[in-house]
């Protein structure tokens, strides 16, 4: 091991974008595992919307990190030092962590990771981490698409938008992408097998809604809100289902949205709007691990990493999620 380790602290509450002296890098002493804790070194970062989120002093579903603290994240790691049954130097292991190339963790914040046939570990750890279960639960539990019925998925060249469309086209549905390029598009029709896909910053939103989804839509899966979602509303059809995954268009915003300006369309549509967080269905994650895996290996889904290295480089690929940059699932690798 290295003399020093190397932790992102937060130092300061974000104001819009994420700016340089939010975070410091700082080199520390390498922590000693007690009694029951285990020594993990970094192999891979997650890289989510959620980070700013934690960065802010808000209301939200886990506390702050707190100035001062470790940024936290999703890692995956391999054990170092164990002190914890169960565990031995070499396993490889995932879950919530810290941005850092050590850290100490208790047995119930990380679990052990298996390898998966036909995948890297990185394709592993960013399927199965967080991404393919927010995207299996999210369409499946709370969207309840039925076959023949139109998902329209904002946000969907991303990580988890790029699922949900394979997923609702598995379950017999007619799959339509809101991205922000024409490559995107292509790349969610062409290959991954979207029924139809919206460049909503080239098109009139509600026009290419009105083409794409002629029948209307029975399931918006948000993960923008803001003014596609507002979009999304006026052609919801009646029982619509909305999942509300995440906002990302507004977690930089410095003053409160003016909307959804169709809200009046929840009640004469008779639609479902309902917010969820993918840590409550951690007791079933082998159950959309056990789907996800089995339609990865008939060909059925596709899953895009979009790695970059080196921990230091950790802010300025984070902000590449909020500027439609990336393509797939981001993260960092470190070892």
């Amino acid at each position: 091991m290295p003399e020093t380790n190397r932790v992102w602290r937060l130092r300061k509450r974000p104001v819009g974008v994420i700016g340089d002296d939010v975070l410091s890098l700082e080199k520390e002493a390498i922590p000693q595992p007690g009694a029951g804790e285990i020594l993990v070194r970094l192999n891979y970062l997650s890289l989510d919307p959620t980070n700013r989120i934690w960065m802010s002093d808000m209301d939200q579903y886990l506390p702050p990190v707190a100035l001062g603290a470790p940024m936290r994240g999703v890692i995956c790691a391999t054990v170092v030092q164990s002190r914890a049954a169960g565990f031995a130097p070499g396993d490889v292991v995932s879950g919530l962590g810290m941005w850092a190339d050590y850290q100490l963790a208790a047995p119930g914040a990380l679990a052990r990771m298996s390898p998966v046939e036909g995948a890297s570990l990185a394709e592993a750890f960013g399927l199965f981490a967080v991404v393919g279960p927010t995207a299996y639960f999210g369409l499946l539990d709370v969207g309840k698409p039925k076959a023949g019925e139109t998902v329209a998925v904002s946000a969907a060249a991303g990580a988890v938008g790029s699922l949900v469309g394979q997923i609702a086209r598995i379950k017999g549905c007619r799959a339509v992408g809101l991205t922000g390029s024409d490559a995107k598009c292509r790349w969610l029709t062409e290959e991954l097998g979207f029924d139809a896909a919206i460049n909503y910053k080239r098109e009139d939103l509600s026009a290419a809604l009105q083409r794409a989804c002629p029948k209307g839509i029975d399931v918006y899966f948000d993960n923008v809100g803001g003014a596609i979602l507002d979009a999304c509303l006026q052609h919801m059809n009646l029982n619509g289902r909305i999942p509300t995954c995440g906002l990302i268009s507004q977690y930089n915003a410095t003053s409160a949205p003016a909307g959804p300006k169709g809200y009046g369309i929840i009640l004469m549509k008779r639609l479902t709007v309902q917010g969820f967080i993918v840590l409550d269905y951690a007791p079933r994650f082998r159950e959309a691990i056990g789907a996800l895996g089995q339609w990865m290996r008939q060909g059925q889904l596709q899953f895009r990493v979009d790695v970059h290295e080196g921990l230091e480089n950790a802010v300025t690929a984070l902000r590449l999620l909020f500027t439609g940059e990336n393509r797939g699932k981001l993260m960092i690798h470190v070892a």
